[in-house]
């Protein structure tokens, strides 16, 4: 990989793409099962960030998070119902500063989580030049278009279709990349500079895809997650019980146990190759419209941002869905495309990103570049203005409430220059004892409110005067350390005095997460290091 080069000259484009629930199962991540050719292709032209980590995990949230460049403690969104604008402050957007910098700003397909949490209209006019385009088959989503084995159409999570039977014959995805494409033509001949979102709902549920892609993955080869039971040192605070999927027909008709289920084995196996078939399926929108960059000749001029709002767990631990603290639940792929920064530009006519079909291509593509360093998402705001050539915005103080325009997150373009061949110099990631542990290095940083300290009907998706508890977690190489304290939702404030329940898990020895030490060790020092972050 190229040693950074300065950002490039202003006139740069942005592709921000942003996917629904997507952990990090890529082939460019190691996963040796998935078939992710395109965004493989992507990676092997990017600087990847293989420790990448949203700041609570689930959608409305975690976009309003990043896309405003704060946390949900200062967006003061922990569900889907209030506009930061008029609950917390007056907060620029990503898009928003873009704007007012003389880009053509566009959004298509789920950028915004739509509804309350964006003011019914993803926050246009302040975010977007033109309103925001929503696929006209996105509402059939949840309808009864899966067909059981008796022929019969149910709303079913596990629900491979044929496209042709579907309302319009087509699925939403498919409407967002044909939008998206639609516009990179318009933009083509224009001399404005643009940048354009693209928000993908797969693999978000229900598991909704073309059904020829579970061709890519027989029963046969999908196992079961290495650790589907339920920990026996997990407090039940921090357990998510997954009620969005045990409301679909084919979940609902197993008769699952509250809360801890589990699911029958079998069924488990069918819920993971879905969610793989799903992710093969994204790959190829994400594929198609990549492929348009290189048509209208923008590729050598437009930065690429591929990422997801949160991750989602495949019986990990008992669970599944987002709602959680986990790893599995926070962690999400992130990776930038930068011409003449994380590769050489390329001849004209010469293509970066030729389609790849994930049925005929298994390529084994490696990340032109990969960094271990622990990042955040609401670093995204002042990373995409560094690497636009943009004033970064500056930090935001103590209390921001009444300041437009800061961030909360760094940027992270410092970490484009260290490679892999240098991070594989250090010690093997994580350590046994905590107090050895002497990585310095900012942690990640994310939350989850809970009702109560047992799981409830609503612990998953707890509405703003519902919460009880915040469980506040902190990521480092060597450790999880989570710790869950009273919170009165009337002031916004967490109590820390009044620890519910805590979790630590020492990575090198637990890197699924299964193990809680939490009682066997001492950990006071990480305690003040989390409650010191969070007073600052």
């Amino acid at each position: 990989m190229r040693a950074a080069s300065p950002p490039l000259s202003h006139g740069v484009n942005v592709l921000f793409i942003v996917v629904d629930d997507l952990r990090p199962v890529l082939g460019c991540y190691g996963d040796k099962l998935v078939k992710s050719p395109n965004i493989d292709q992507l990676a092997s032209q990017s600087i990847v960030f293989s420790n990448a980590y949203a700041q609570q995990a689930v959608c409305a949230p975690s976009r309003v998070s990043f896309l405003t460049g704060r946390r949900p403690d200062t967006t003061r969104l922990y569900d889907f119902y209030s506009y930061w604008r008029v609950h917390a402050g007056n907060y620029s957007t990503v898009p928003q500063y873009f704007k007012e910098n003389g880009y053509m700003t566009m959004s298509v397909g789920k950028v915004f989580h739509p509804g309350v949490s964006s003011d019914y209209s993803d926050d246009y006019p302040y975010s977007w030049s033109i309103p925001p385009f929503h696929p006209s088959t996105e509402k059939y989503e949840n309808d009864k278009t899966c067909r059981g084995k008796d022929g019969r159409l149910y709303a079913n999570l596990v629900c491979p279709v044929d496209v042709t039977e579907m309302p319009g014959g087509t699925l939403p995805d498919i409407q967002s990349t044909e939008e998206a494409i639609r516009l990179l033509n318009v933009m083509k001949t224009k001399k404005q500079k643009f940048f354009l979102a693209v928000g993908y709902h797969k693999p978000h549920i229900p598991l909704r895809y073309p059904k020829e892609f579970l061709k890519l993955y027989p029963l046969e080869n999908i196992t079961l997650a290495p650790d589907p039971s339920v920990p026996e040192k997990l407090p039940p605070v921090a357990y998510n019980p997954w009620m969005d999927i045990r409301q679909r027909d084919d979940v609902k008709a197993l008769n699952v146990s509250f809360p801890y289920g589990p699911l029958p084995d079998d069924f488990q196996r069918l819920i993971r190759q879905s969610y793989y078939a799903a992710v093969s399926y994204l790959d190829t929108q994400v594929g198609l419209l990549l492929n348009a960059l290189d048509d209208v000749g923008l590729s050598n001029s437009t930065i690429v941002v591929f990422t997801a709002d949160h991750g989602w767990s495949l019986g990990e631990h008992g669970e599944w869905a987002k709602y959680s603290n986990f790893d599995v639940a926070t962690q999400v792929p992130l990776m930038f495309y930068v011409p003449g920064m994380t590769t050489s530009s390329a001849s004209r006519g010469e293509r970066v990103f030729p389609y790849l079909n994930p049925f005929s291509h298994t390529l084994g593509l490696v990340p032109q570049g990969q960094s271990k360093k622990m990042v955040e998402l609401v670093s995204l705001f002042s990373t995409l203005a560094e690497l636009a050539g943009l004033q970064v915005p500056p930090a935001c103080p103590e209390t921001s409430f009444h300041v437009a325009l800061c961030t909360e997150g760094t940027s992270i373009v410092r970490y484009f220059k260290s490679s892999e061949q240098k991070v594989q110099k250090k010690k093997k990631d994580g350590c046994d004892d905590i107090n050895t542990c002497c990585n310095e290095e900012h942690p990640a940083f994310s939350q989850y409110p809970r009702p109560a300290d047992t799981p409830q009907w609503n612990s998953d998706k707890p509405k703003l005067k519902d919460i009880r508890i915040m469980g506040y977690s902190m990521r480092t190489v060597d450790y999880r350390y989570t710790v869950w304290v009273r919170f009165n939702p009337e002031n916004f404030s967490a109590d820390f005095e009044d620890v519910y329940a805590g979790e630590l898990y020492m990575m090198g020895t637990d890197p699924n997460q299964d193990n809680n030490v939490y009682n066997d060790t001492s950990h006071g020092h990480l305690f003040k290091k989390i409650v010191g972050f969070l007073k600052h």
